[in-house]
């Protein structure tokens, strides 16, 4: 039997995310499994895998803000702007300050444009922007806007000519801490990268929720962390239909709107969901139904 839900797996390191994508087509037996956002092999923690019906759900939960735990180390730059990547200048670092290191994180704090490292997934006329690197290629990126919502300084350690610093941060989707540590180098003179990342949560989803790989190989095939309901409570508002609406919605009709900011979740009287919805021109319509078989 097929199930439908959210995996929250606590992605080691040294995997790719399209790994892990691997791993759980073989214990959940289906092909239809994808990914909530990339973390790159480097990269632990959470990352939230779809199963079956509930891949639909994963557009949302790739613009889910996310919260990280990352080490950078100031005094070496790098060609991927992690500690994947060749170094590409060594510059002493010992110098800066405490207080220069914190000014030049609350720099990068609030809506930012950053440009992602070259190194990165972003396409560039239909091939993506590492392989480019790869092969010999010169990438320059356009920056984007960001939004870093908490950068907060815990440890500042010195070594030598190294200096390396912890920071817990949130930030929206399609933000690139490894580009945060990249920039703080570069503001100061002295450049830097991104020596350990953990992602700590996705939306309201948390390490504490998330299983590991050898966790979801004891368990399987019942490797399913949230079936579609609960996915569904936790990633967004939500609105209890009348039988008559919930008729309405699953054959792909508009519901009266009620002031909820999508998009939301709509579930009918048993509990089961339907539907995410939007509202809009005076009507709340599905942008999809999944109201069960």
């Amino acid at each position: 039997m097929n199930v439908d839900g959210l995996i929250v797996v606590d992605k080691p390191a040294g995997m790719t995310s399209h790994d892990v994508v691997a791993r759980i087509r073989r214990l959940a037996k289906t092909r239809r499994v994808g990914h909530g956002g990339t973390l790159d092999p480097m990269a632990t923690g959470v990352l939230v895998i779809g199963v079956n019906k509930a891949t639909r759900l994963l557009t949302y939960v790739i613009g889910s803000r996310k919260s990280y735990l990352g080490t950078i180390r100031l005094g070496q730059s790098t060609v991927t702007d992690d500690a994947e990547g060749d170094v590409t200048a060594t510059v002493p670092a010992g110098h800066v300050t405490d207080a220069a290191i914190r000014d030049g994180l609350a720099a990068r704090t609030g809506e930012i444009d950053q440009v992602p490292s070259a190194v990165s997934a972003i396409k560039v006329n239909g091939e993506r922007a590492y392989k480019r690197v790869r092969d010999g290629e010169q990438v320059e990126l356009a920056a984007r806007r960001v939004t870093v919502y908490a950068l907060d300084v815990l440890d500042i350690r010195r070594e030598g000519d190294m200096v390396d610093v912890d920071v817990d941060v949130t930030c929206s989707s399609g933000t690139y801490i490894r580009a945060i540590a990249r920039d703080l180098g570069r503001a100061l003179g002295v450049g830097g990268h991104l020596t350990a990342l953990r992602r700590t949560a996705v939306g309201g989803m948390t390490l504490d929720a998330a299983s590991t790989l050898e966790q979801l190989e004891e368990r399987a095939p019942d490797v399913i962390s949230l079936p579609m309901a609960e996915a569904a409570r936790s990633a967004f508002p939500q609105r209890e239909a009348t039988a008559e609406e919930a008729r309405v919605l699953s054959h792909g009709g508009p519901l009266a709107p009620v002031g909820i900011e999508g998009p939301y979740a709509v579930f009918d009287p048993a509990g089961d969901l339907l539907a995410v919805v939007s509202e809009r021109d005076g009507k709340a319509r599905a942008e999809i139904v999944l109201a069960p078989a």
